[in-house]
């Protein structure tokens, strides 16, 4: 069965919307992994058309009510319930999910195909995953899907505030949380405990420093120590006490003061040079590691001009 990557416009299409924007990782070996933010306050009424078949899941988070659901597989209703925002529900795209569509809708779907969860499944040392286990049209009260697909949406929104590192680390984070809870993958024992060697620790921050934007993906980094991008993210943290994304974030500001200290450049201009999307997002990302704003930090700690006597 070809992997054609149910995400974007092709989850979009289906649901008869005109704009489905998506975020997409390649963080793990196996292709890719993506997360689409679907919405419609006024949408034509019917039953949704087919997704391409694919051995893949979704993974849908739920913002929005949606009473009386119907939900329909291989051709015909299995449930109706009443969908609640907050839950998660899961859909296996070999079995041609669908629903009735009358009524406005809002969720976010992550798409997971077999290849990474068994990617995710090596990298831990265990055997490879089996069907997810889940009932078409119930619901679950998953903590964890909840709160990382809230910041990612924030992320679909926001396409050029996010770095390419946060994609990867939060994608493979609930990929690996879906294989454990819906797929009976177990942790092993005996994970390396250890952080990076100086030499990897010295050339990885670098590697990172080099692209302030964030656009280098994470597996090329690991790929670089011959370790999996799981491995890669834990030994990191461990070596410097943050994932690589936060690690990251805190180079931009550093490089920020740098600049604001011997520079009398617009922030504007300081937020670009330092790796921000725009000044918005240095300002954002500035006051909730600092506390202070960029203009309330330069104010404080440049020196104040003396005039000169004569």
């Amino acid at each position: 069965m070809a992997n054609v990557g149910v995400y974007g416009q092709r989850l979009g299409q289906p649901l008869r919307l005109q704009e489905a924007p998506s975020l997409i990782t390649r963080s793990l070996r196996s292709g890719e992994l993506a997360v689409t933010e679907i919405r419609h306050e006024d949408p034509l009424e019917g039953l949704s058309g087919s997704l391409p078949a694919d051995d893949a899941y979704l993974v849908s988070l739920k913002f929005r009510d949606y009473p009386e659901c119907e939900c329909w597989e291989r051709g015909r209703c299995v449930t109706r319930q009443d969908v609640r925002a907050g839950a998660t529900y899961l859909y296996d795209l070999k079995r041609d999910p669908r629903y009735v569509i009358n009524k406005p809708f809002h969720s976010v779907f992550f798409y997971l195909p077999r290849s990474a969860l068994d990617s995710v499944a090596d990298q831990m040392g265990s055997p490879n995953v089996g069907e997810l286990n889940y009932e078409p049209g119930v619901g679950h009260d998953d903590a964890i899907i909840r709160h990382l697909g809230a910041i990612l949406v924030e992320g679909v929104r926001r396409p050029e505030e996010t770095n390419q590192l946060f994609i990867d680390h939060a994608m493979l984070a609930l990929t690996s949380h879906v294989a454990q809870a819906y797929g009976g993958l177990q942790r092993i024992t005996g994970t390396p405990r250890g952080g990076l060697a100086a030499w990897q620790m010295k050339r990885a921050c670098e590697r990172l420093e080099s692209d302030l934007s964030g656009k280098l993906p994470l597996q090329k980094i690991a790929a670089e120590f011959g370790l999996s991008v799981n491995h890669f993210s834990r030994a990191f943290r461990i070596s410097t006490g943050l994932p690589p994304h936060q690690w990251l974030l805190r180079q931009r500001v550093r490089k920020a003061k740098e600049l604001m200290a011997v520079h009398d450049l617009p922030l504007s201009e300081i937020a670009v040079s330092a790796g921000f999307a725009n000044q918005s997002h240095f300002t954002r990302v500035f006051s909730s590691v600092l506390g202070i704003s960029p203009g309330a930090w330069r104010r404080e700690t440049r020196p104040t001009a003396k005039c000169n006597s004569v």
